[in-house]
């Protein structure tokens, strides 16, 4: 584990699989350098939902709701993540308001929801 008030790092090649569609989420990203592809499979195809760059968070909906990945993240080339851990997310998450807590709630459970129906 990384020190105290140091944030972990991650590299990936291009190409490599950060995590799979299905899997536990135990972390987030922050994308520090390079880019990474999101993916979902909807009828057996692969379908490109969309490409984070530099300074943008993905893989949080898994924290949020600790329901499992909604999709596969993979670099598109060389890329540095920083990894927010699931203590460090709910550390932060315990400070904030009650409402807010509950906002971020309701906007996971819309999302998957939105993503099911798309799925269907």
């Amino acid at each position: 584990m990384a020190e105290r008030g140091i944030l972990e790092r991650a590299t990936f090649a291009p190409g490599d699989t950060i995590f799979k569609e299905g899997d536990p989420g135990d972390n987030a990203y922050v994308v520090q350098s390079g880019a990474v592809e999101v993916v979902k499979n909807i009828d057996g195809e692969n379908v490109v939902l969309g490409t984070i760059n530099k300074g943008a968070i993905f893989g949080e909906m898994a924290l949020i709701d600790d329901n499992p990945r909604m999709a596969t993240a993979r670099a598109l080339e060389g890329t540095t993540l920083i990894v927010v851990s699931r203590t460090l997310f709910t550390a932060k998450l315990a400070k904030t308001d009650p409402f807010i807590r509950g906002l971020l709630n309701i906007f996971a459970e819309n999302i998957r929801s939105i993503s099911k129906k798309t799925e269907d």
